[in-house]
């Protein structure tokens, strides 16, 4: 299946508030890179960015699509991001609810 261009994915990304991600989800269904976007307010990183540890609140986001998708989905998070550097993360579907797999697919054509 690694090679199926139909697969569903759950692409991952990081944002700083609920805003930019409704902002961002929205841009990406209208132009129908995504099917869903789940936004999961209230979240906090702990990292570090130019040799300096940070801690600040952040929202995090998980987008359904299709690996054909991906690599234009990433692009345009790129483009529309507010971090010079997103967190971006893709994890493949290996089982799920036919029904949702066939919507997630037909809504991302």
């Amino acid at each position: 299946m690694a090679d199926n261009p139909d697969q569903v994915v759950t692409l991952y990304m990081t944002v700083s508030d609920e805003a930019e991600a409704h902002s961002i989800a929205s841009t990406l269904l209208t132009e129908r890179l995504i099917a869903c976007a789940n936004i999961l307010p209230g979240g906090r990183s702990v990292f570090r960015w130019e040799g300096k540890i940070s801690d600040g609140p952040e929202c995090y986001v998980l987008f359904k699509t299709c690996k054909d998708r991906v690599a234009q989905l990433m692009e345009r998070i790129n483009e529309l991001h507010s971090y010079d550097t997103p967190c971006i993360g893709v994890w493949p579907w290996t089982d799920g609810s036919t029904p949702f797999m066939d919507w997630v697919r037909a809504e991302t054509r």
